[in-house]
């Protein structure tokens, strides 16, 4: 839940701290449109502070995170990737550098590993009630055309003389 910057931020920081940044300030620090900022905050990635009017107030650990989650999707990162990654803190692994340690790594394995089976699992339900509603589709189409038929004043018995025809030719196909 974003904080109410009316007294203070967190870390102690008042609405006066020269180091909160508006919306605009802070897209503008970042390269980047407020609505982008607006939009990863939509997706609960950054949730900034508010002051007493109600406005978005960014904090240096805020333009942090934004930093972290442009990098991950200029690389090709996914939203759902990003979003676990960003779960798991960045250790000092490398001389100077901060990187998610092997036991992070395998935890976002993890989690993607089943995100990505729902995704399948459901994947394959979608294939199947697709291919029923085509068949219901075709059916239907069937249907319809026997009974435009029937309106141009084709008789009945020569429709379902007709039909009954192609049931015995589809049953000695099989």
């Amino acid at each position: 839940m974003p904080a109410d910057l009316s007294s203070t931020a967190p870390g102690g920081a008042t609405a006066d701290d020269a180091s909160l940044l508006t919306v605009g300030q802070a897209a503008a620090a970042l390269g980047v449109t407020a609505r982008t900022l607006k939009y990863y905050e939509e997706l609960n990635l950054v949730v900034p502070a508010r002051s007493g009017g109600r406005y978005r107030m960014y904090t240096p650990a805020d333009l942090e995170t934004f930093g972290r989650i442009l990098r991950m999707r200029s690389l090709g990162f996914s939203i759902a990737a990003i979003t676990e990654m960003l779960k798991r803190p960045r250790r000092m692994v490398e001389a100077g550098k901060s990187r998610m340690n092997e036991e992070d790594l395998q935890v976002v394995r993890d989690a993607l590993t089943s995100q990505l089976d729902t995704l399948r699992e459901r994947t394959a339900q979608v294939r199947r009630e697709l291919r029923d509603a085509e068949t219901l589709e075709a059916q239907i189409r069937h249907d319809l055309r026997y009974i435009e038929q029937r309106l141009q004043g084709v008789p009945a018995d020569d429709l379902l003389a007709e039909r009954a025809a192609k049931v015995r030719k589809t049953s000695s196909s099989h």
